[in-house]
This record gives C-alpha cells, structure tokens and sequence, in this order.
C-alpha cells in the first residue's frame, strides 16, 4: 500500500535541528513513506537527507518568511501532511497554509525558545502566536516551551523529546589529544555548539581564564563555527583563556570521547544533543541548569546556574580535581543515558503523529 507525502520544512542549521531531521527522513524513508524536505541551500547542503525529494526554499533570516511562500507552495504541493521544524519554518508554513486555505494538517516542532527583549521579543512573540494556533499539532522538545506555547493559544500541544545519534568515535582519545597537541596529560574540556549569544561561550572563556591559573591548565576547544567567532577570539586573546575555537567538526564523538569535561555554559536548551552524546559515552557533564537540561540529566551531570562565571569554574575544577567524584559521574551519565528514547523510538512517535492526523 503506498503512503502519503510528508513534507518536512526547516530554515538555515547547522546543527541540532537539522541532525533531527536528518535522523527522521532516513527513518521515513526506509519505512517507505515519500518526503520531501524543504530547507534553504546551505542547510540542504550540510546535511544528508538521502532517499528524499529536496527543494530549496529560502526559510532564512526572521521576518522574511512571506519570500519562502511561494516556493514552499509548489514544493509542498503533492503533500498530505506538512511538518515544521522551528519558528522561522513554522511561520512559512502557516502562511502557505493560510494563503492556500490548505486543509493537510500542519505540524510544528518547537525546538528553541525565543531569546529576545524589547521590540524584537514583541514582533517574535506575534510570530509564535500565530503559528501557535494554526498548527493542528504543536509538538514542545522540553516542557518550558510546551507551557509557552500552550498560554499563546494553541489547539493542540504534545511533548516530542529529539533523540541524539548513537555517537561512534573513529579515533582514540590518544589520536585526538595528539592532534591537539595534548602530549603533556593536561586535562581537555569540551564544548560543542554554535557560536551564538544563546551558547554563553562567552561564559566559558570567563570560566577558562579562571583555569589557566591553575598548575596544569586545561586546553578548551570549542566546536561550532557562528556570527560571534571574531568576537569570542578577541576575548580569548584579551584575556589569554587557554580556548581554543575549532570551527565546524565532523568529528564531535571523537572529542567528546576525548574528554576529561564536557562543559555547556548555554543560556537555555531544550535536549541539547551535545548533551545527550556526552552522556551516552559516559563523559563528565557540567551544563547550566536551564530549559529542559535537569529533566534531561537527572542526576548524571552537575548542573550550574546560567550566567554564573565562578560557579562554572568551580564546577570544572571540583571535577579535575577529584577523579574519584568524576568517575562517578561518569557512571551515573550512562545510566541516565540508557533511559532516554532513541532515533527510532523519536521516529515511530512522529510517524504515530502523521497516521493519526491523517486518519
């Protein structure tokens, strides 16, 4: 029996969301539903979402989701079904729906809150209202942004935890450290995200010029590439933070792998990936307490408040400092990691979602 369309829709990533959606089209398709996935050029280029029809659509920058309209139209046009992934695709999509009086459902996933004040946060939170109530289903990775979305009036809203990949490091951490030039048994802190103002890697390299006073200073490397790379690197030169920004890996289990800390100074998250693969290689997780973190890591990471430079660094250095406490921590992260849902069970819950919504 043939199956419906599914078009999936996101707007520029370079990371979580894209990975999800990734995940899930190769999930759809290997179970034999045909999808379309509709993303700008350098998302569609990123990632690999083979076995499935690809459109450009130019879900780029807020605000400019009206010029998406028109190709999002054609492209979802042979669709019984369209799924959103964020606020910018989310806002595509009910503006197609609404000029085309679609009746197909259309179902977002809120991966983010929205992170803004003054006039921005306003014009923002209209767009989350609307697209609030015209989706037919609103799914919430975390349980802050499910309450969020359910105050602006929404019809329908359910929790969709997004599920890591099963990380597989290629390389020992002997290989990684070496690359680093780590040849000496200094510790190495990981953190892995975009260089954007909700990541707080500000905070870290706050945190990490606290550490280079120590006897062995740990070397931090940064995984991510965004808008504040030339800001953040003139902070680690003012300051002589032992950080260092890689840019965009390919190799982010090897490095987690690597790790003595995985630190995450973030000012919210919902499931952070990064997180979740940290734990599920049984790493020492020191994160910020924000979003859906602690529902997230139970008792197997230390949690720190947002903002909190000093307590981020003391954190860290409680950890270095006692490989007895990290050891433990380490065994409580893989406990905790074996109770989450994975890839297949974050794809037979959506595909639950379509076959119920499309009778």
């Amino acid at each position: 029996m043939s199956r419906p369309r599914i078009a999936l829709v996101l707007a520029t990533s370079t990371g979580g969301v894209g990975v999800h959606v990734q995940s899930l089209t190769r999930h759809l398709v290997a179970a034999g539903w045909p999808v379309t996935v509709c993303a700008p050029a350098s998302t569609l280029a990123l990632f690999d979402f083979a076995g499935a029809r690809t459109t450009v659509v130019p879900v780029g920058s807020a605000g400019r989701e009206p010029f998406a309209v028109p190709a999002l139209r054609h492209a979802t046009g042979d669709a019984a079904l369209v799924h959103a992934h964020g606020l910018r695709a989310g806002a595509a999509a009910a503006l197609t729906a609404l000029i085309t009086a679609s009746p197909r459902p259309l179902v977002v996933t809120w991966h983010n809150a929205v992170l803004a004040n003054g006039l921005r946060a306003r014009v923002l939170g209209a767009g989350e209202r609307f697209v609030a109530r015209r989706a037919t289903l609103n799914l919430a990775a975390s349980a802050d942004v499910a309450a969020r979305i359910s105050r602006l009036g929404a019809r329908a809203v359910e929790m969709a935890p997004v599920a890591a990949p099963a990380p597989v490091p290629a390389r020992t951490a002997a290989a990684v450290r070496a690359e680093l030039g780590m040849t000496d048994g200094r510790p190495l802190i990981v953190s892995v995200g975009r260089l954007h103002p909700q990541k707080a890697v500000d905070v870290l390299i706050g945190a990490a010029a606290r550490w280079s006073q120590r006897g062995v200073p740990p070397l931090v490397v940064v995984a991510g590439e965004g808008p504040l790379h030339a800001e953040l690197a003139q902070s680690i030169a003012q300051t002589g933070a032992p950080v260092r920004l890689l840019g965009r890996r390919t190799d982010v289990a090897d490095l987690l792998a690597a790790a003595d800390v995985v630190a995450l100074a973030s000012r919210w998250e919902a499931r952070p990936l990064a997180v979740q693969e940290a734990m599920s290689l049984g790493r020492a997780v020191v994160a910020t307490d924000v979003g859906g973190v602690a529902a997230l890591v139970g008792d197997g990471a230390m949690l720190v408040p947002s903002g909190d430079v000093g307590a981020l660094s003391t954190a860290v250095a409680r950890l270095l400092d006692d490989p007895a406490e990290r050891a433990d921590l380490e065994r409580k992260a893989l406990l905790q990691a074996r109770t989450w849902p994975t890839e297949d069970d974050t794809a037979r819950a959506c595909v639950a979602v379509y076959q119920r919504l499309l009778g």
